[in-house]
């Protein structure tokens, strides 16, 4: 993968930051308080590392809605177990403890408001049965319209953060102003991104990265594309 850094919104190679970062444990329970956050404008949204210690834990409610995706390692969510590339929405209130053999170490977006509130832990099922979704939009587009596909696991009650798997022909579309939050993990195939100042990244299966909200970036896929995705974008 090539990148650039800039201080445009842009595009975050969520593993790379986080082999960077250290995230010690603070007090009380270390599934909450065992993080480190990736810089962002305060908001409803937070997004970060996860670090957990060798050893179990018992989370007495999610303080908010949270889509988690183990970055490495593996971790026992109650009779779940949880390997690199799994993922999970834990919603506000859920209840549940945890198990490490060995560190793990999970990537989050948490979104606080806009929870049912009722506490359910959903995992991601990639092989879920797609169905057709909408394509990007044709003023956009450089060549043909692809066909998309998607199933939605997760939505909040007010619409704004949804969790799910998404696949799609190639295509080829110019920037885009993104008005959300997007979180990918490649489950099959590559996409390069452009954005406004002109870095650009290529990302492959097994890439985990984020496309900020405020940033205008095209997409290149020469192939076909799936992948988990956790967006907040608001109404």
């Amino acid at each position: 993968m090539t990148t650039s850094q800039t201080a445009t919104r842009s595009f975050v190679d969520l593993r790379a930051w986080a082999a960077g970062v250290t995230a010690q444990p603070g007090e009380g329970e270390a599934f909450l308080s065992a993080r480190a956050e990736l810089p962002q404008p305060e908001g409803p949204v937070s997004i970060g590392l996860i670090a957990l210690p060798q050893g179990s834990g018992t989370v007495a409610a999610m303080p908010a809605d949270e889509f988690v995706i183990v970055e490495s390692g593996s971790v026992q969510i109650d009779d779940r177990t949880l390997n690199e590339g799994d993922s999970i929405v834990l919603c506000e209130g859920a209840t549940f403890g945890w198990t490490v053999a060995a560190e793990a170490r999970l990537l989050f977006v948490r979104r606080t408001g806009g929870s049912a509130a009722d506490g359910a832990i959903i995992p991601i099922d990639t092989n879920a049965t797609l169905e057709p979704s909408g394509a990007p939009l044709a003023e956009l587009l450089v060549g043909p319209t692809p066909s998309c596909r998607n199933f939605t696991d997760y939505r909040s009650a007010d619409g704004e953060f949804v969790c799910g798997t998404w696949d799609s022909t190639p295509y080829h579309r110019r920037a885009m102003f993104y008005r959300h939050y997007e979180l990918m993990y490649l489950l099959e195939g590559s996409v390069t991104f452009v954005d406004g100042a002109n870095a650009t990244a290529t990302f492959g299966k097994g890439d985990i990265f984020l496309v900020e909200q405020g940033a205008s970036c095209s997409w290149d896929s020469q192939v076909h594309v799936k992948k988990i995705y956790a967006i907040y974008r608001p109404a």
